[in-house]
């Protein structure tokens, strides 16, 4: 075993008598433990976030959106449809159109986004046959991957129909302001009765308190749309990979066709998420700076202490980088015991809070029901890494005046 090693660790122990130096070693110690587990707790529930939402959101949309420029919508669905379906990479593809509509149930009004699906087929491009908690068994069946809804039932969000006062069975009236009824006053709303066959609850309050669902061929109907759509949803078979099918989809389909993401659907969010991660990083990251000030102060106070003996190892024949390995592999191993430390700890914090949901949250603001918690190997890599990177840096210096010490001096004043 090297002798800066052994000399390193024997360093790491105070004198009989002088506690204080071995007690300002586990401070550093529990300094850059606190700042890892820190780091790893807050990536963990932020990257939790990323994959809660984006499961939610992908539960009721599919991953690609293609659109075109007018406003008829789709024309030629079926065609669009073949060659979407022959887009390498794609993994299903279902029509839909999308209006903004006025709910109206015993004497309340709610607005929200009524969208026309073909649920028999919706099973391979979305989740939301899974989302369904209470059902009409006149109204809605179960069918394979998909659902079968008679013509005059609609589907509401869980907090929309709570919104309305209504329940399974119970009557709601549709109006829509695309008015096509001449009366003696002018257009009037178009009204609808439905009757609610079912309703889902998908765990996001933007989508549980602003959406409602009929079949296909009704919205076409009450929309007067004739065989049009607003648009096609597709499912890929790689999620990562959605930017670069939906630029094939457009490359094949060219103007006025064009498609778009679900990252792009919902930039904002994914971009306030992405920088709310980077600034909990680097303010996080201070704590083990701090930390790192511990472990340089550590190190300065046991050059001060150690002074004739680091005389005497020059004495003796020891090199300048001999020592100065001597005083790096103190605060390598304070850092690398703190950083496992802090990991441990970290993990035990994030395994507590995914087994016993230790911290709740409010659906209607966070949109999810309790803390989410992903922990990722590369986000765990990134904080070990910062880690020991800053405890080596703070060893440089203090290891750099040890072994400038001169031997003479301090044999004579130590």
């Amino acid at each position: 075993m090297p002798y800066e090693l052994v000399i390193g660790l024997r360093y790491l122990k105070a004198r009989r008598g002088q506690r204080f130096l071995s007690l300002i070693t586990w401070i550093s110690i529990g300094g850059v433990a606190v700042g890892v587990m820190a780091l790893l707790v807050v990536l963990a529930v932020m990257s939790g976030f990323e994959r809660d939402l984006r499961a939610k959101i992908l539960g009721v949309n599919a991953h690609i959106w293609v659109l075109k420029f007018g406003e008829r919508g789709l024309d030629d669905p079926d065609r669009v449809l073949r060659e979407v379906r022959a887009t390498p990479g794609v993994a299903g593809a279902v029509p839909f159109t999308f209006h903004q509509v006025m709910l109206s149930a015993s004497r309340t009004a709610v607005g929200a986004v009524l969208r026309g699906m073909d649920l028999e087929g919706v099973g391979p491009v979305m989740d939301l046959p899974h989302a369904i908690k209470e059902t009409d068994p006149r109204l809605l069946q179960r069918e394979g991957g998909g659902l079968r809804l008679a013509p005059d039932a609609i589907l509401l969000g869980r907090v929309l129909a709570a919104n309305l006062g209504v329940r399974v069975g119970d009557p709601v009236i549709v109006i829509s302001p695309q008015g096509t009824i001449l009366t003696p006053f002018g257009l009037a709303p178009r009204l609808r009765p439905f009757t609610v066959g079912g309703i889902f609850d998908v765990g996001m309050h933007e989508y549980d308190a602003g959406m409602a669902v009929v079949t296909l061929a009704t919205a076409q109907r009450l929309f007067q749309m004739g065989t049009a759509v607003s648009g096609i949803e597709v499912k890929v078979d790689d999620v990562d990979r959605a930017a670069a099918v939906a630029r094939a989809i457009q490359t094949r389909l060219g103007f006025p066709y064009y498609s778009r993401d679900w990252l792009q659907m919902n930039r904002n969010l994914w971009a306030a998420l992405q920088l709310e991660k980077l600034a909990m990083f680097v303010i996080l990251i201070f704590i083990v700076l701090v930390a790192a000030f511990n472990i340089l102060s550590t190190l300065i106070m046991g050059v001060m202490d150690k002074g004739a003996a680091i005389g005497i190892l020059k004495s003796m024949g020891a090199t300048r980088r001999g020592i100065m390995r001597i005083f790096m592999v103190q605060g390598v191993i304070i850092g690398a015991v703190g950083t496992l430390l802090g990991a441990v700890l970290g993990g035990f914090l994030c395994y507590l809070q995914v087994t016993y949901h230790i911290v709740p949250l409010k659906g209607d603001v966070y949109f999810l029901g309790v803390l989410p918690i992903q922990v990722r190997p590369w986000d765990v890599a990134w904080v070990v890494a910062a880690s020991l990177t800053l405890s080596f840096l703070a060893t440089l210096y203090p290891s750099w005046k040890a072994a400038r010490l001169d031997p003479v001096a301090a044999i004579r004043y130590g």
